[in-house]
């Protein structure tokens, strides 16, 4: 095998290690996303109750798209420490907020995309309802909000792991601390780190 062949091999690993990484970091989020959901759940109003109504539709911001926000906003957060000091390692390579606005704004593409879905899978009306004959919310493991949410973040976190690799964490990457600045409009990525 070439030199090149073998700089593939130790990307390709290197990436996978990432991954795994990102993974476990991941599974420590969805436990703190699902603790905060269930916090809020208990102590706030019914999570299919409205808090504003959305005229001319069926449609409502429900209290489960505000649990979901705040239990994304925590997760996210402890993330983002998690990811910025083990799995990306970039502690040394860029600024805190510097990196933590675009971990932040891929999180909420990513939460919006999730809210979406989160409707899709509680809304009555929808196609893709979770049933309510077996996640009848009379226990915590038949609850609807928390089968839902858990749905939801195994659906976007591979698009999360791709853009925060490719934006968020790029000064690691290549070495550019600007790259992950979101307000640098110049940024060009080596032809090598593009691949």
């Amino acid at each position: 095998m070439g030199s090149r062949g073998a700089a593939l091999v130790a990307r390709h690993r290197r990436n996978v290690g990432l991954l795994v990484r990102f993974g476990v970091v991941g599974a420590s989020g969805v436990l703190v996303n699902l603790a905060t959901l269930v916090v809020l759940r208990r102590l706030g109003p019914h999570f299919d109750e409205a808090v504003v109504a959305l005229g001319g539709t069926d449609f409502n911001l429900r209290w489960y798209h505000v649990y979901s926000t705040v239990a994304f906003l925590v997760a996210n957060l402890t993330n983002f420490q998690l990811n910025r000091s083990w799995t990306f390692r970039s502690s040394r390579a860029a600024g805190w907020w510097r990196e933590y606005w675009p971990f932040l704004v891929v999180g909420l593409g990513g939460h919006a995309v999730g809210l979406a879905l989160l409707t899709l899978l509680l809304h009555p009306h929808s196609p893709v309802a979770l049933p309510t004959d077996v996640l009848d919310d009379s226990t915590g493991l038949r609850t609807r909000l928390y089968w839902a949410q858990l749905a939801v973040i195994v659906l976007v976190t591979p698009l999360s792991f791709v853009l925060n690799k490719l934006w968020t964490f790029a000064a690691v990457r290549t070495g550019h601390a600007d790259l992950a600045d979101p307000l640098h409009e110049d940024r060009v990525m080596p032809a090598e780190d593009a691949a």
